[in-house]
């Protein structure tokens, strides 16, 4: 009696596992997925107000943290007075030599004449004496380089007095218009970094998680915000190599949800294999060490604006 109540207890449980396999443990199980997103600065700077909190819903454009970065008005300031002095060489270089610039020409250009003429006097007198071996070589020479070098200082100034008179030459406002718009670009740069004291919303996004805190120290490039975009629902499916070719890119498909039997008109969007061991997260390992696993993503075509949906919530394909 007891043995054949033991057998029957036996049956009704395998039948119950079966039937529960049929509905729950099948390769054609995934899960729900969202399109993540993640938030950080190009710069690094103090955490000063985060605005959002975790769980929450945000719009597009909406500011979710304030970052203090007390370098960027140091540049700011560095890059108005690059700006200023790029403006000044530019100006100079269009308008040439002032007035007071020309009369400082003109003096040392009149104090080179009259060097030039007492030197001129010296070789004459000089030379004379030489021609009647009253001085000797050496003197001779020296009063000779003496003039050579006044001459020298004379075509100097009056080289100098004809470019300031004529202007800069294209190369110089070329170079200054140059310092000028490589100041401006800095200014640009500087601007822009302004704008990164403020994290604003890409797209309308959950809120996920918030990796700091208000203080602390955010660097550039980390992930302050983790959250999925909305409306950006898709179902993932690992399928192994025995299945794989009873679907195609393109294919449509029906999502049924096991809990609360509703039902989605989805097309495989992508199929990708699983190369790495790291990656393959099956649902249902129901398949051969030796398969390969591949990854279906399936995105629904339907209206679903109606229905919920919960991340990594379990999803049949009908």
């Amino acid at each position: 009696m007891k043995s054949t109540k033991t057998i029957l207890v036996a049956l009704v449980s395998l039948l119950a596992l079966s039937s529960c396999g049929d509905d729950k443990i099948t390769t054609e199980r995934g899960k729900v997925k969202f399109e993540t997103i993640s938030l950080s600065s190009k710069l690094g700077g103090r955490i000063s107000k985060i605005y959002v909190s975790e769980g929450q819903e945000v719009k597009k454009g909406d500011t979710l943290a304030f970052i203090d970065i007390p370098e960027v008005g140091a540049k700011m300031m560095q890059a108005e007075g690059a700006i200023t002095a790029a403006q000044g060489q530019l100006n100079m270089a269009y308008n040439g030599a002032t007035t007071e610039q020309l009369s400082q020409i003109e003096q040392q250009l009149n104090s080179g004449k009259a060097q030039l003429k007492f030197a001129q006097e010296s070789y004459n007198r000089l030379e004379n004496m030489y021609k009647d071996s009253l001085v000797s070589q050496q003197q001779f020479d020296e009063v000779k380089m003496k003039l050579s070098m006044a001459q020298a200082q004379v075509e100097a100034l009056e080289a100098k007095r004809t470019e300031v008179r004529k202007g800069a030459r294209a190369e110089q406002i070329e170079q200054a218009q140059g310092q000028l718009d490589r100041a401006l670009g800095a200014k640009e740069e500087v601007a822009s970094a302004v704008n990164e004291k403020y994290l604003i919303a890409p797209v309308d996004m959950s809120v996920e998680t918030i990796s700091l805190e208000e203080g602390e120290l955010l660097t550039p490039g980390y992930s302050l915000f983790n959250g999925y975009k909305k409306n950006s629902v898709y179902f993932r499916f690992t399928i192994p190599e025995s299945k794989i070719y009873d679907y195609r890119l393109g294919q449509k498909l029906t999502i049924e949800n096991p809990y609360t039997e509703e039902v989605i008109q989805a097309e495989i969007t992508a199929i990708n294999q699983l190369a790495q061991y790291a990656n393959i997260t099956s649902t249902a390992p129901l398949y051969g060490l030796d398969e390969s696993i591949y990854e279906l993503k399936i995105v629904p075509t339907g209206n679903i604006q109606d229905k919920t949906f919960y991340l990594n919530a379990t999803m049949l394909i009908k």
